[in-house]
This record gives C-alpha cells, structure tokens and sequence, in this order.
C-alpha cells in the first residue's frame, strides 16, 4: 500500500469546498476529487452525492478514501454500502445518522441518555398538535421530524404562529415524508452554539466552538436559511464550558449510540443554546456531519492534519490522537447568497471581482456556482460563496471579509449577505 492517498469528497457545499481543501494539505494525501463539486472546486466527476452505488463503483475502481460530507448519501446508507464492499469511507451509517435524520429518535435518545434538552412531544395529527398548543404556557418551536435542508424548523412567538407551523407541516406537507411527523417542543432563549467532534464509535475529540447565523437578515430577522455565516472561536464560551458540553452531551452520545448497536463514527455536530438565565447549554439538535458555513472558519483555523485524525476514526484509534491544535486567530465567514433565497431565486449570472486573493488569511469557499459553457463561473443555487478570513482579532476577521464581499457583485446587484457576521463576538 502506498503512503499517500487520493481522496473522494461526496457534496457541492462550501463544506465540501472547505474540506477538501484542508483534507489536501495533508502530506499523506495526493490528490481530492468532489462527486459533484462545484465552480470552485478542482478535479469534479460527474456523479451526484445520491448515486451512491455510482459512488461506490467509482470509489472501488480508483482506490480513493471516501469523505461524506453532507446528509442526504448518509440518510440514504452510502457508508453501509461502501462497508459491504470493504471501501474506506468515512461518515456513519445509516442507523447511526438518525440523530439527524429523525428528530423523533434524536429527541427521545436524548431524553433516554439524560442529554439536556427541552421537553417535547411528537405528533402526526395536526388537530392534536393543535389542542396542545392552545394549552401550553409557553412559547413553542415546531420541527418537522425528517431532513428539510435546515428549513424545518419554525420559532414561534406566539400561538398563531405555532398553528402556522403545524398547519404548514401536517396539512400542507411542505416537505413531503419528511413532514409527516412533527416535534413541538419547548422555546428556549439564549445564544446559539455549534460544537463539532470527530467520532470513531467509541472515543471523540472536539472541534473549537463556532458560532451560525440562521436568519436571512441582520438582527437574526426574516426566515430560516441553512446559515448565513459563521465565526470561530466564540470568545463566551469557557474551557470549562467546553469540559461540561464533552461529558454531557458528546460523551453519553457515543457511549449511548455504541450501547444501542449503532456505534457513532463521523462528524457530529452539536447545535446548542446558552440559557439566558442559567448559562447552562442545551442541545437544540444533532447533524451528522459539519455545520455549513460552520465548516469553513474551522478549517481556515485548524492547525492540525485533519486526515490524520479521519484515518484514525476510520482505524477506530482516535483515543491516541492529542487534541486539535488551533492558529491563535479569529474567523469569519460570510455567506454570499442570491437574491430571494431561501425562496425564489435566479441563477446563471456571472459573477464579477472574485480574482483570487494572495493573501493566505482569506478563502473564497465556493457552493452554488458552476462553469458555464463558456467556462464563466455562474451562479447556480441560493447559497453561492463563502469568504472566509482570518484577522488576530474579530474585528480584523470581519473587516477582511467585507472588504473582499463588496468587491464580489452578480447580475444587476442579484447578491445578498448580512451585513452583522461576527458582530456578537465583539459585544462579548
């Protein structure tokens, strides 16, 4: 077996982007290849993220080392497959992604594990759902069970809006299957935090923490995207927070997973919020993979040779690894969408000013662009590209991002991004 190895990263994302490009630094690794890529990325086939026995038959045929980056192949069982033809992939099974891929499970594992999270119950009647709003003293967050790109989740303010949301879920069905089922469960207020581990069924080490921004406006205003931009580190939160969170909630996690028989090996992120009051975190949900733009800051500050900690998962020896080193820096990501999104948006515009920057403490993460047939970069989906910096401070982070996004333009001004990425960070 040779030394060094070609990498297959499965997804289109600026996640994907950003892995890659991390994952290629390594010394051990020759070459990445994306299944399918995008405009940014460099060596792309043409086989999509859900074709996964494609996946597999390519992966076999040129001896690559598999890593899943998004949920959809996970929830449909791309790493069982490659585990039954003995391909190295990295990711978890398709049992073990129900943490994300069903609210349902993730809820009552949670409650079953002492996990704190918020009380909760699940219902498929809409009329049921109702009647339980109507007498609930409390404000409710209403979730489909089932994967919904982000989107399934609806923070109600009042009750109407909460009947909004069932009546969305349960009688509109606006995400088919994935609606079917819904969780209402308790409105918890406070900061959002996202913790990200790498698992090998039995042990973990944790990421850095990070911060998302949901909401497609400034202010946290308007509706849920699948995130807006991101910053690392998140200056509140303590080495002894960071101790607490690993015991309760990543620890009974893979002790509880490898108890029931789906022993938890991948990415695992941690979407927690900060209590207001108490200052005690609580897990919102759990995703099988890397936050998206959460990815990208932490991998624009990771010191450490990521492949080397994905080959020791995957060799299930993570406990001997040390922990992540970090660069003694601040990131930001802001994300550049187009206009509309997360609704109805146009695509195939050029994009204008992206020259590349020699800079080394800015990244430009592409997600929705392509080449045309013109071989023009174009946009081609709501999220389109993350740039990402690097500053000793939040401020410079921030600054540098701006700076490179307003020379970035689409279209007749078809472009859209916050304005306030990283700005809690300074109010700490």
């Amino acid at each position: 077996m040779h030394d060094y190895e070609d990498v297959l990263i499965v997804g289109s994302g600026g996640r994907e982007h950003a892995l890659g490009w991390k994952i290629s630094q390594s010394k051990k690794v020759k070459k990445v290849i994306y299944a399918n890529g995008n405009g940014g990325t460099a060596e792309n086939i043409q086989i999509s993220p859900t074709e996964i026995d494609k996946l597999a038959q390519y992966a076999n045929e040129n001896r690559l080392f598999t890593v899943v980056g998004p949920e959809v192949p996970l929830s449909l069982g791309i790493v069982d497959m490659f585990n039954s033809y003995d391909l190295p992939i990295f990711g978890p099974t398709k049992s073990a992604a129900r943490l994300e891929t069903s609210k349902e499970f993730s809820k009552q594992f949670m409650n079953s594990h002492s996990i704190p999270t918020s009380e909760f119950k699940v219902f498929t009647d809409a009329g049921k759902a109702t009647d339980y709003v109507e007498r609930i003293d409390f404000n409710a967050v209403i979730k489909a069970d089932g994967l919904a790109a982000g989107k399934g989740v609806f923070v109600s303010n009042n009750k109407t809006e909460a009947m909004d949301a069932i009546d969305q879920l349960l009688n509109k069905k606006i995400f088919g299957q994935a609606s079917e089922k819904i969780i209402v469960e308790r409105k918890i207020t406070g900061e959002e935090v996202s913790l990200m581990a790498i698992c090998d069924g039995g042990s973990f080490v944790i990421m850095d923490p990070c911060r998302d921004h949901k909401r497609i406006f400034d202010d946290d205003l308007g509706p849920n995207t699948g995130g807006m931009g991101s910053y690392s580190p998140v200056p509140e939160i303590t080495e002894n927070d960071l101790n607490y969170i690993s015991d309760k909630v990543f620890k009974p996690v893979i002790h509880g997973m490898k108890g029931g028989g789906s022993p938890y090996s991948g990415f695992l992120y941690a979407g927690l919020m900060i209590e207001k009051h108490t200052g005690k975190p609580f897990v919102l949900e759990f995703n099988a993979r890397m936050g998206d733009p959460e990815c990208q800051p932490l991998m624009m500050r990771m010191q450490s040779d990521l492949f080397e900690y994905i080959k020791a998962a995957e060799k299930q020896s993570l406990d001997s690894m040390p922990p992540f080193e970090w660069k003694d820096k601040f990131s930001t990501c802001v994300i550049m969408t187009s206009k509309g999104y997360p609704d109805k948006y146009e695509t195939g515009y050029a994009i204008k000013g992206l020259n590349e920057s020699p800079d080394n403490d800015l990244m430009i993460f592409h997600s929705g662009t392509k080449l045309n047939q013109a071989n023009e970069l174009v946009t081609s989906g709501g999220r389109v590209l993350g740039i990402t910096s690097l500053g000793k401070s939040i401020d410079e982070a921030m600054n540098k991002s701006y700076e490179k996004v307003r020379e970035i333009s689409w279209g007749d001004n078809q472009q859209h991004y916050r304005t306030d990425i990283g700005r809690k960070g300074l109010e700490v």
